[in-house]
């Protein structure tokens, strides 16, 4: 897994992995969600790809958009 850059500093996110058509991201508290084209959905899976490279807002918008939309708890 990638780092997961936390600019803001206050991010429960610490690193991710991104696949073709899913992302995996692993919280503080050491558990690892898998994210796929199928929950959130595709357009979403793409916002949190974009926000995990840019190191900034991922937290937040899976807080405020995803919630427990996902895949799979995989840890």
């Amino acid at each position: 897994m990638e780092n997961y850059a936390n600019i803001s500093g206050d991010s429960q996110v610490v690193s991710f992995q991104i696949d073709a058509n899913s992302i995996k991201v692993r919280f503080k508290n050491n558990h690892v969600y898998l994210y796929d084209l199928r929950h959130p959905g595709p357009e979403r899976l793409e916002k949190m790809k974009e926000l995990a490279r840019a190191g900034w807002g991922l937290n937040t918008y899976i807080e405020s958009e995803v919630k427990s939309d996902f895949s799979s708890k995989v840890f």
